[in-house]
């Protein structure tokens, strides 16, 4: 298994909820010539969320053409259950929703024997204190600042400011991931909150040269 990047960089996670999925391999490899470590995979099932993306047969294919850490995020009802076929398929990484955990602890500790790192999610309408007890038992945080389900979407101000609280909970070697609007406009702004791993869809696979675009979320992300 790969790991995440150590903490204390600033990575970009492009999300292939955006790219072109009749050419997924090839827009992985270009996000991969660009310089990038991890690539974020959008799961949905279409029940916790109203849309319907890709499942383990899709991640194995995409594993055998790439050596990205594939952050794996499961907008899913059920991640207990699917979980180990995600990790078998050759993810690397598993956030799943703290809305959706019957045991969060437990899954944790089943993500780290299944030998990936592990996160927990929370929606915009979600409190920080619901992830209190077990965001220091993940590798990554992950708030969410759209209500998920679709990309493109306009960045949710209050819901990146629940980044300053989870920095707080979880020690310097947990990462905080935030997804949803990140631009070169907003990039900054969770950065200087906490944030150190920004998905971002549309801002990358919209544009036509992925290096220049990734390139403007980076710099944007130090200023």
């Amino acid at each position: 298994m790969r790991s995440l990047p150590p903490a204390g960089t600033v990575e970009i996670a492009p999300s292939i909820l955006s790219a072109d999925f009749a050419r997924l391999s090839d827009e992985i490899a270009q996000v991969e010539a660009a310089g990038v470590r991890m690539v974020h995979l959008d799961v949905m099932d279409g029940h916790f969320v109203p849309n319907i993306t890709i499942g383990p047969p899709v991640v194995a294919k995409l594993r055998a053409c790439s050596g990205l850490v594939f952050d794996s995020h499961l907008m899913i009802s059920s991640p207990d259950e699917y979980a180990e076929r995600f990790v078998d398929a050759g993810v690397d990484h598993i956030t799943f929703h703290i809305e959706t955990a019957s045991n969060a602890a437990a899954l944790i500790d089943r993500l780290h024997e299944m030998g990936v790192t592990a996160g927990v999610c929370l929606n915009p309408p979600t409190p920080v204190e619901a992830v209190a007890g077990v965001a220091a038992l993940c590798d990554m945080v992950l708030v969410m600042t759209v209500n998920p389900g679709f990309g493109a979407q306009q960045f949710m101000p209050e819901a990146a400011r629940k980044v300053i609280e989870v920095r707080k909970m979880v020690p310097d070697s947990v990462r905080v991931e935030v997804d949803g609007g990140i631009s070169p406009q907003t990039a900054g702004t969770v950065v200087s909150y906490g944030a150190d791993t920004l998905v971002a869809g549309n801002a990358v696979f919209s544009k036509s040269d992925r290096s220049v675009a990734i390139d403007a979320l980076r710099k944007a992300a130090v200023r």
